[in-house]
């Protein structure tokens, strides 16, 4: 049965749209189905179906009757995986463009899990039966380097070099504009924007604390070609900060220009360098990946070259 929570909108939410509200209050709902709830007929102002556009006024009474969860499995798939190391405790891959992490709401098939599970079966638990041995993510469209736990003590050890902001992570990324300095550090909390629930941004309502550091490689045309290195890794950090200084990345249609640029179907983006301590051994590893060839095409009509890298 689906429980139901009821909403009394006063002053301070008044004139939000419905499905932004809703969004905001049921944290664990997405802004896309909220809106099929309330297509659905599960979402109602005043006992009566509303549009999800709709403006809420002072003294309207919200009903959101969410179903249920399910219960989820994750099926192995055979799906080819770039691994560049692995050994009882530890996998690390190269993620191609266009693989969602994990599943999730809309994508419960062709994930790297379902590739991991296919190849190894032995993943760490932590995180649940959606994200088995999952210690950190990067964005479907961002390609790179991950580091995957294949039991709970690796997860563990893995998950508090993260915390401890210990793990190496190193980005290429091709920015719109020419950055005034060579060098730069981006210091801006990063939440939930207040106006979009689908979107991050720079924000101290609920922010965390979010450190990017950056250094120009190569320029050309109204392009800049960055070599970035995470202090803290927030939702979309790099996106994020990037668009916050004027200068988003290419293909980035989420918080740049609406039109991607060349071509991309997402945002130019690789995590070509990740150095972390081995869980067991205490040595240190470090993995570099070339880019895709996408996007290293794209460098080369445009002339930049990547030294230094």
């Amino acid at each position: 049965m689906p429980t139901t929570e009821i909403y009394q909108i006063g002053s301070s939410d008044a004139g939000a749209r419905l499905d932004v509200f809703v969004a905001s209050r049921e944290e664990q709902l997405s802004r896309s189905f909220v809106q099929k709830l309330i297509g659905d007929g599960a979402i109602t102002v005043n006992q009566k179906v509303a549009r999800a556009k709709y403006r809420l006024k002072e003294g309207d009474s919200v009903a959101v009757a969410a179903p249920p969860p399910v219960e989820l499995k994750v099926s192995p798939e055979p799906i080819p995986l770039d691994i560049f190391y692995e050994d009882k405790d530890v996998i690390v891959v190269n993620k191609p463009r266009g693989m969602v992490v994990h599943p999730a709401e809309g994508n419960y098939t062709g994930t790297l899990v379902n590739a991991l599970l296919y190849h190894c079966r032995d993943l760490s638990g932590i995180n649940g039966v959606l994200r088995p041995g999952i210690v950190h993510r990067i964005d479907k469209d961002t390609s790179g380097l991950l580091m995957i736990a294949k039991n709970d003590l690796a997860h563990e050890h893995l998950a508090g070099q993260l915390k401890e902001h210990t793990v190496r992570r190193g980005y290429l990324a091709l920015a719109h504009g020419i950055l005034a300095s060579e060098r730069g550090v981006v210091d801006a909390p990063i939440g939930r924007d207040p106006r979009d629930r689908q979107k991050m941004a720079v924000t101290n309502r609920n922010g965390k604390a979010a450190v990017t550091h950056y250094r120009v490689l190569g320029s050309a045309g109204n392009y800049t070609l960055l070599k970035l290195r995470l202090e803290t890794g927030r939702t979309h950090q790099i996106r994020v900060h990037m668009a916050y200084i004027g200068h988003p990345l290419v293909g980035d249609v989420r918080y740049g220009p609406s039109k991607p640029h060349w071509g991309l179907g997402g945002q130019f983006l690789h995590a070509y360098m990740l150095g972390f301590v081995h869980p067991r051994s205490g040595e240190f590893l470090e993995f570099r990946a070339h880019l895709p060839e996408e996007l290293n095409a794209i460098l080369q009509k445009l002339g930049i070259g990547r030294n230094n890298i």
